[in-house]
């Protein structure tokens, strides 16, 4: 096996105090934050709601369904939409993160990657260090648990 065959593509994500770690493949497409739609009366994980590709998706903050206060980046935080991957992929295809920034594309290898033991929130999977950065590696289900609730709530 060539070298090449064994770096992951990977994008990382900038959040409000980390990145987001995932694999190319789970990011649909990365779109401009004033295509969202505020949403009243939403909690405070609910940004509002994307119309992208004929689909109504709510935006999560990653940051605020973590627990942190973090305001969102007005001018350079964008969209990353994310397929889903849980069980309930049919009725949900896609969610939408509120980024602090623009995500960046990076190739790494199995040992550029090591788990990191620290604090984490209710949408980490887990902590990672990538080169002396501190990564995390979201919660999928976590974040589409959320947009399957912010999908109920608008259908009332």
């Amino acid at each position: 096996m060539n070298e090449s065959s064994q770096l992951l593509p990977c994008v990382l994500i900038p959040m409000h105090d980390r990145h987001l770690l995932l694999p190319n493949v789970s990011v649909a497409e990365i779109v401009d934050r004033a295509a969202v739609e505020p949403r009243t009366e939403a909690p405070a994980w609910l940004v509002g709601d994307l119309n992208w590709r004929g689909l109504q998706l709510p935006v999560i903050s990653y940051d605020a369904a973590n627990g942190s206060a973090a305001a969102p980046a007005a001018n350079r935080g964008r969209i990353a939409v994310l397929n889903s991957i849980g069980q309930h992929h049919n009725e949900l295809p896609f969610l939408a993160l509120l980024t602090q920034g623009i995500p960046s594309q990076t190739r790494l290898a199995e040992e550029q990657i090591r788990r990191f033991e620290g604090e984490t929130g209710p949408a980490d999977l887990m902590l990672v260090d990538v080169e002396g950065e501190t990564a995390c590696i979201p919660d999928l289900e976590y974040l589409e648990s959320l947009a399957l609730e912010a999908g109920t709530d608008r259908a009332r």
